[in-house]
Order: structure tokens, then sequence, then C-alpha cells
């Protein structure tokens, strides 16, 4: 689980397509400290949950290995990285953990698109569209997670939405490089999922 409050911006130094396309292995720096990154463990990538399979030092500086998968290659924007590119990256929880965002699962149900960005004194305002089907999980004042970013819903108008990021959102995360026409990672908030479930069932 995860909270949505980015840790580390990393960087992808090498990207290997393997099995026939459906697996890219990737080696991601990052300032992390090497010697707490365990074989296993799961870190979020871009909003993405990945877990590592290697780690080391190279260069002075940390890298760990991720494997993304078919089915996660189809749904998020994971299939778009290339090497060089930047990604918001969080560590899994810890009990004892401040929940500073929201609860995080790191499964990304699918990719929004930047319809516009708005630059306001040191902010930006972005509106977004996404599919019906995770459009009807997103309300006003509820939260949502965009490439790992955990951020409150401003507006909604059918399938957009938008969000006000802050300045130390802008200077700590990828989204100051967000720009209109891009796709970014999405995941709707678990509870509006469950709330949205338990109505079907009735």
């Amino acid at each position: 689980m995860f909270t949505g409050i980015v840790t580390d911006i990393g960087e992808i130094t090498s990207l290997k397509q393997v099995a026939q396309g459906q697996l890219h292995r990737m080696r991601i720096a990052c300032d992390y400290d090497q010697t707490t990154i365990a074989d296993g463990a799961s870190i979020a990538c871009n909003g993405v949950c990945l877990t590592v399979v290697a780690s080391g030092i190279a260069d002075g500086k940390t890298w760990f290995d991720v494997d993304a998968a078919a089915e996660t290659l189809g749904m998020t924007t994971a299939k778009h990285w290339g090497q060089g590119g930047r990604l918001n990256l969080e560590r899994a929880l810890k009990i004892g953990d401040e929940l500073g965002g929201h609860i995080v699962a790191g499964h990304a149900d699918g990719i929004a698109t930047i319809v516009k960005r708005d630059d306001l004194p040191d902010m930006a305002r972005f509106e977004l569209r996404t599919s019906r089907e995770l459009a009807r999980f997103i309300a006003a004042k509820g939260s949502v997670t965009l490439d790992g970013v955990s951020l409150t819903v401003n507006t909604v108008d059918d399938v957009s939405f938008s969000v006000l990021i802050i300045p130390h959102t802008l200077s700590v995360t990828t989204l100051r490089g967000w720009k209109a026409g891009s796709e970014v990672n999405i995941e709707v908030d678990l509870m509006a999922r469950y709330a949205a479930r338990l109505s079907e069932m009735k």
C-alpha cells in the first residue's frame, strides 16, 4: 500500500524488451539508500506498483530493476516509458508511517489524458479526461491518484475533471513537465470503488 506522496524522482537508465515484447525489464536510478531495498520489495513508479528484482550501486547512485508485464503495459503509460524517462517514486508503507495522502494500492486503473494546462502564479491547473467507466468514481473534493501523486479533485464535468497543483508538488514531482496531450496513469479512490460496488449489490 502507498499514500500518493512522492519521495523521489527516478530515471530509467536502461530498458530491455523480453518475452517478445510482452515484458519490459527496466533499471531505475534513484536516491534511495540501496541497503534498504530488498529483492521483492514494492516501489510505485508513476503510480504503478512494481516488484524489485535486483538492486545495486553504480557511479555512486542507487539503482533497482523491475519488470513491467503485459497487463501493466496494456493498461498504463508504462508502454511508452523509455531510457531517460523520469518517474515519480514511492516506497511501500511501513507500520507507523504517516498517512499523508490517501490509501493508494498502486494498481493503476487506466489512463487519463491532459486536455488543458493553465499556469498560475507558482501553481498549475490541469483539466483531464478519462473513460466513462473510471469517471463515475471521480467526485469533486474527492481523491484521485495521477502518476502516483495523491491529488484533490477540484471540478468534475461528465468524463472530465480538474486538479490544482501547489508549488511544492510541482517542485518535487514530474507534474511540472505535464502538458496538453500527455497521458498519465490514474487510480481512482478505493472508497469510491467499494461504495459503487455496494450500491450495485443492493
